[in-house]
């Protein structure tokens, strides 16, 4: 059977999600599936319902309304009394969405995704859901970059779909004209695991078969997938927000070690700054060696707030300064941090030596609650050089020379950097010891 838009019995409509689509909205998106086209936003209170206040945890919820030029027919607005249809489609968007998050990590907030309809062919239900859960991932998203959640509290990707039977045929997402006339009605709503959230069908016209429900199943299966791959391209980096990895605070104000460890890390932990969790500091880094250092800082973290901490002490070691600047290296010219004094400092203590050689240093400290810190170290061999070159990176990166690639750190892109670096290579032995802890855990 080919049907009247051309589309196979299993496909789904050609099918767009715009993400912030309405800018004074905490996230938004215009979906559309087909000639159905709907606009949903969420928006965030820092209050819950009564009968919620003072239990410790938030609330969501929807609403929907399809808009008076939605259909061929003028649709009357929304009185102060919704019509029936409306409100089973509004409860059915926030129970939906309450299965993707963990109310009790969200907080004494609430957030309402309003669903408004611009154009009516079929599915506005299931386009409502499935575009409420990227307005609802923006919105999360949002909130932590503003500092009021240290985590994401969604826990399941949610999208749905319908499918029928229309003369006597299984299809996937129908449209109006089918929709109208199909003899068996179905709603799918699913989350990342294939598990029901909400399955809806109605024999219309007939009575249908196991057989019957369990190709329609088997469509609104493979149809969801391809929803949820959708969403994810449209959120693109905010998609680490759906069902994150566990915490793992960063011992580090350094935004550029930050970035790295977020990379480094991202399989197995949501890595976050230390200041997320409400820890500033000051930590005393008084040991000798980039290893004592690093555990000092991660056992510090941790110890404060409660939760697993990783730290980084790296830094830059010149065989002919009999390893300097080594521990120092952040503050070799006597201020923390400032790199352009750091490496004019290195420059003039370097003035009329032959001997270049170099090697950048890192040691990686991991302290979880209760258990021993673990700690793996990497080097990176190098050049000094006697001018800086390139834009990137930070600290000493513009003067160290790796010599197989003929680059200094600073000329490399990311993703040359994390495959060399003194970083990257202790990363790789932390991450050996991360897949053995999980595989403990299976």
């Amino acid at each position: 059977m080919v049907r009247q838009d051309g589309r196979l019995p299993e496909e789904k409509r050609p099918a767009t999600i715009e993400t912030d689509f309405v800018h004074t909205a905490y996230g938004s998106c215009l979906i559309a599936t087909g000639n159905t086209r709907v606009i949903c936003t969420a928006s965030v209170e820092e209050t819950v319902p009564p009968f919620l206040r003072d239990k410790g945890q938030g609330w969501v919820t929807a609403e929907y309304a399809m808009l008076p030029a939605s259909t061929a027919q003028r649709k009357k607005r929304d009185g102060i009394h919704k019509d029936g249809r409306g409100v089973e489609i509004q409860r059915l968007i926030g129970r939906a969405l309450r299965q993707a998050v963990d109310l009790k990590a969200l907080g004494e907030r609430t957030i309402t995704l309003d669903c408004d309809v611009l154009e009516a062919d079929g599915g506005t239900r299931t386009a409502s859901i499935t575009g409420a859960m990227v307005a609802l991932t923006c919105a999360v998203d949002r909130l932590i970059r503003e500092g009021k959640l240290m985590i994401s509290p969604i826990v399941h990707q949610v999208a749905a779909i319908s499918a029928g039977l229309v003369d006597d045929q299984p299809c996937l997402d129908l449209c109006y004209a089918e929709d109208s006339g199909a003899q068996v009605d179905m709603n799918f709503v699913m989350n990342e695991r294939r598990e029901f959230i909400e399955l809806q069908g109605t024999g219309e016209g007939r009575a249908f078969s196991n057989e019957e429900l369990n190709t329609l199943m088997s469509f609104g299966m493979k149809g969801i997938a391809e929803l949820q791959q959708l969403q994810r391209e449209a959120l693109g980096d905010r998609a680490r927000h759906i069902a994150p990895k566990p915490l793992l605070l960063a011992a580090t104000g350094n935004e550029n070690k930050l970035r790295e460890l977020r990379e480094m890390f991202r399989d197995y932990y949501t890595v976050v700054p230390m200041t997320a969790a409400g820890f500033y500091g000051p930590i005393d880094e008084n040991a000798s060696t980039f290893a004592g250092n690093a555990v000092i800082k991660a056992e510090a973290v941790c110890a404060a707030t409660g939760l697993p901490a990783i730290a980084d002490d790296s830094g830059l070691s010149v065989d002919a300064l009999d390893g300097e600047p080594g521990v120092l290296s952040a503050r070799y010219s006597g201020e923390h941090g400032n790199d352009e004094a750091n490496n004019d400092l290195l420059l003039r203590r370097m003035e009329g030596r032959e001997e270049r050689s170099a090697v950048f240093e890192c040691a990686l400290a991991l302290k979880l609650p209760g258990q021993d810190t673990i700690v793996t170290e990497g080097r990176c061999p190098g050049t000094i050089l006697h001018a800086r070159r390139g834009t990137g990176g930070f600290g000493y990166d513009p003067l160290f020379l790796y010599e197989p690639m003929g680059k200094t750190y600073a000329e490399m892109n990311d993703q040359e950097k994390n495959e060399i670096s003194h970083r990257s290579r202790a990363a790789e032995k932390m991450r050996e010891v991360m897949r053995r802890m999980a595989q403990a855990k299976e």
